[in-house]
């Protein structure tokens, strides 16, 4: 067999192994949240796009939400504001949140858009302010100090315009998907006021998954996927046992909020949650459409975690 009939086979193989998987998931939204290496290297920003306009042109419905950290850290560095952090969370006060909604909601979101767009692609960039799609309210954290009697007191700790999801209005998303647009969502919430709010993308993910009673929520990292005390991928895993190892503090750390959302999502309708390596490319298409998948996923059934689930 020569070369090409090689490839020309191998293929025709992938072809044939993803064909159950196009059909089970036509009509079937995925919300992505797109973030780590993915969003800074030019061949994985490229992959990417790929991934989620073949997902549209088979009949699934993608809907990117996205994060931009360094890239606001990186502006508020050029314009000598201090950047500041409460357990991870950047201290968003008036001028920060400028900040973050020109980074955010226009350089970052355009981005997407334009890289999506020039990859062959139909892709719409919206706010959570636009439309009032997500409705904010204020995150306010609780700082336990112990007193000289050696008491424990709650202090509410002001972190500014950090938010959480109050609620999500899907009529913006559902007329893009109808329209046949990839809907691109920057993480920015609305107050009851009119005030915005910077709020984390993998929550902002996970909700909108929630809402849109998506089949799959698929956040990208920049790790292989949760893994076990000796450094294994668990690829498959039930809420339940999601639930044993934040128990037993194999989930902590940076993981945790990560690992909080996805868990979240699938105990409120979400079909299934997938940690996926996003430094892997076509790491999407891979989790979706293949055998092999390139991370963990997690549902309300259970799994064998040595072999892969999806």
């Amino acid at each position: 067999m020569s070369l090409d009939q090689k490839s020309a086979l191998r293929v025709a193989q992938v072809l044939n192994e993803s064909l159950p998987y196009i059909q089970r998931f036509i009509g079937k939204t995925v919300v992505v949240k797109f973030g780590g290496n993915a969003m800074v290297d030019e061949k994985l920003q490229n992959s990417f796009a790929r991934d989620v306009i073949l997902m549209k042109l088979v009949g699934m419905n993608p809907v990117v939400v996205h994060g931009g950290g360094p890239q606001i850290g990186d502006l508020l560095s050029k314009l000598n504001i201090e950047s500041r952090f409460v357990d991870g969370m950047r201290v968003t006060d008036g001028e920060t949140m400028d900040v973050v909604e020109m980074v955010l909601g226009g350089t970052v979101n355009k981005q997407i858009v334009n890289l999506i767009n020039k990859n062959g692609g139909r892709a719409v960039g919206v706010t959570g302010k636009d439309g009032l799609l997500i409705r904010a309210r204020k995150l306010r954290r609780k700082d336990q100090q112990e007193d000289t009697a050696g008491l424990h007191a709650s202090e509410i700790i002001d972190i500014g315009h950090v938010g959480e999801v109050d609620s999500v209005d899907t009529g913006v998303i559902d007329m893009l998907i109808n329209s046949d647009f990839i809907p691109v969502i920057a993480p920015i919430g609305v107050g009851k006021n009119g005030e915005s709010y910077n709020i984390n993308a993998d929550l902002v993910a996970g909700k909108i998954a929630e809402y849109l009673k998506a089949e799959k929520l698929m956040l990208l990292t920049n790790v292989a996927g949760l893994q076990d005390k000796e450094g294994e991928v668990l690829t498959g895993l039930s809420t339940l046992e999601v639930d044993g190892l934040i128990a037993d503090g194999t989930i902590y750390g940076g993981m945790l909020p990560k690992i909080a959302c996805a868990l979240d999502a699938v105990k409120a309708g979400v079909t299934s949650a997938h940690i996926i390596d996003g430094r892997v490319p076509h790491a999407v298409l891979l989790e979706i459409f293949t055998d092999t998948g390139v991370g963990t996923l997690i549902s309300n059934s259970s799994f064998d975690t040595n072999v892969d689930a999806d």
